[in-house]
């Protein structure tokens, strides 16, 4: 599904990633793990298309991404690519429904079958009571469900999440990761997830260690 070949990242001098190699396959779960400045985040925002690279190739279904225009590239990405944060990044002026449509919208959805889709996977998330509220009314693990919610209204190919537990209490932190295993099981999502939480990376199907710039096992 997704491939990427020998990627490198510079900021000035300062060489983030130096050949990473990876492949990630559909319906996987793949965590990813290392020491702050190990290059996580710069290696998902570009496997996000949200960054390109200095070198190096990402290809999707057979497809150079990184070849098309800046135009292309971003409807690619909203229609295929879902991104969970770790603070969540929920508009605070919007409701929760609100929060969720977004992305749809943007993609030139209809309101109505928008909403209907966003209504349904709120109460999938246990959220159905809490659609009109803002986040600053929902608790930091509504929030987050929020989160996902809106990263899957596009119904995505992958959901790249960084740090999505890190900002969690244990209990939401574990409601989190089934809720992750729960969508990979009935909608056979893809995830890749940077994450500290030793419990989340390890019950991934994959766990990638990152080292100064690169995957080291």
């Amino acid at each position: 599904m997704i491939i990427a070949k020998n990627i490198h990242k510079a900021f000035k001098e300062l060489e983030i990633l130096k050949g990473v190699d990876l492949e990630i396959r559909s319906g996987e779960v793949v965590s990813i793990v290392g020491s702050s400045g190990a290059g996580k985040t710069s290696l998902l925002s570009i496997l996000g298309t949200l960054d390109r690279p200095n070198a190096g190739e990402l290809y999707y279904d057979g497809q150079d991404v990184f070849k098309w225009n800046d135009k292309k590239l971003s409807a690619f990405r909203n229609q295929n690519i879902g991104f969970v944060f770790q603070f969540h990044q929920l508009l605070p002026e919007f409701t929760a429904l609100e929060n969720v449509c977004i992305p749809a919208w943007i993609a030139g959805k209809g309101k109505k079958e928008t909403e209907v889709r966003a209504m349904e996977l709120l109460d999938t998330f246990g959220l159905k009571e809490r659609v009109r509220h803002k986040p600053s009314e929902l608790s930091g693990g509504e929030q987050q469900r929020v989160a996902v919610a809106r990263a899957l209204i596009n119904q995505p190919r992958v959901v790249l999440a960084d740090e999505p537990s890190g900002n969690l209490d244990s209990e939401n932190a574990r409601e989190l990761i089934e809720l992750f295993f729960r969508l990979r099981t009935e909608l056979n999502q893809t995830f890749v997830i940077v994450t500290h939480d030793n419990e989340l990376a390890g019950r991934a199907d994959r766990k990638l260690k990152m080292k100064d710039g690169k995957i080291v096992e």
